[in-house]
């Protein structure tokens, strides 16, 4: 039986600020990376993408925990040690 889907976006921009809550500069610019089954393998593209713009400070690339907006219940199913 094949492990169920927990939806994780990764996206990323160049934000405002590094100070307070995240906010990007031009939404319009924002990096739609993709939409991954499971947290390991969006750990994976965050990682690649965080990498190739480790030069820029204020460009940023997050883990959106999507699973848990589409179904809360899914949140205890979700095994991972922090969230990015």
């Amino acid at each position: 039986m094949p492990d169920k889907q927990l939806l994780h976006l990764v996206i990323g921009g160049e934000l405002k600020s590094l100070e307070g809550a995240p906010e990007f500069r031009d939404l319009k610019t924002v990096d739609l990376v993709g939409a991954f089954p499971n947290y390991q393998l969006a750990l994976a593209a965050w990682r690649g993408k965080a990498q190739q713009t480790v030069d820029n400070a204020l460009m940023r690339y997050f883990i959106i925990h999507a699973h848990r907006l589409l179904d809360p219940e899914s949140d205890h199913e979700h095994e991972h040690d922090h969230d990015h």
